[in-house]
């Protein structure tokens, strides 16, 4: 292979492996520090966190959670469904809450225990795919095209090796004649 399309190729082989994983870090990586990346799925905090971002999360101590925080909570222990929602009110019953798209505040409070943490920050597009991701057909593209990566990564390599077997073999055809 020409050394300067060697060159080019490995640069941008090496952009998109740095880009896998960036990606790969913000949806699971992050779990690595502390932060636990949940998907949106409802427009009930929107403009803070749109439809489809990823809001990455972090465990707290309820005590110190202030009015205006975003927190991430289960609204129902037993079925595992959650909200993020901003605290407007804190008394003596827990966290009143309200999402910033809505009208009225939550109709219950949420329990010191049922906090899973404060919503940090959000990535938008990146709930969406990591929801695609995480089913079919996007677990078999996704693999696939990493390994189709890997790959790719490798071409070059094997392309010298077999110019370099077709020149010995040559070399020793000419050889013989």
């Amino acid at each position: 292979m020409n050394p300067t399309l060697k060159k080019i190729w490995n640069a941008v082989m090496w952009v998109l492996v740095a880009a896998v994983v960036a990606v790969a870090m913000l949806l699971a990586g992050v779990r690595l520090v502390g932060i636990t990346p949940y998907a949106v799925l409802s427009g009930s905090m929107e403009p803070a966190f749109p439809v489809g971002s990823m809001i990455y999360v972090k465990a707290v101590d309820p005590e110190s959670i202030e009015v205006g925080d975003p927190i991430t909570f289960y609204l129902d222990k037993e079925s595992g469904v959650i909200a993020t929602h901003r605290v407007i009110e804190i008394d003596g019953e827990g966290f009143h809450t309200k999402g910033d798209a809505n009208d009225v505040a939550d109709g219950a409070p949420v329990a010191p225990e049922n906090v899973i943490g404060k919503a940090l920050f959000c990535v938008p597009k990146f709930g969406n795919l990591s929801n695609w991701i995480s089913q079919p057909p996007g677990i078999y593209i996704t693999g696939c095209a990493v390994v189709g990566l890997l790959v790719l990564m490798f071409l070059p390599d094997v392309l010298d090796a077999a110019d370099a077997a077709d020149r010995r073999a040559a070399e020793k055809k000419k050889k013989e004649e």
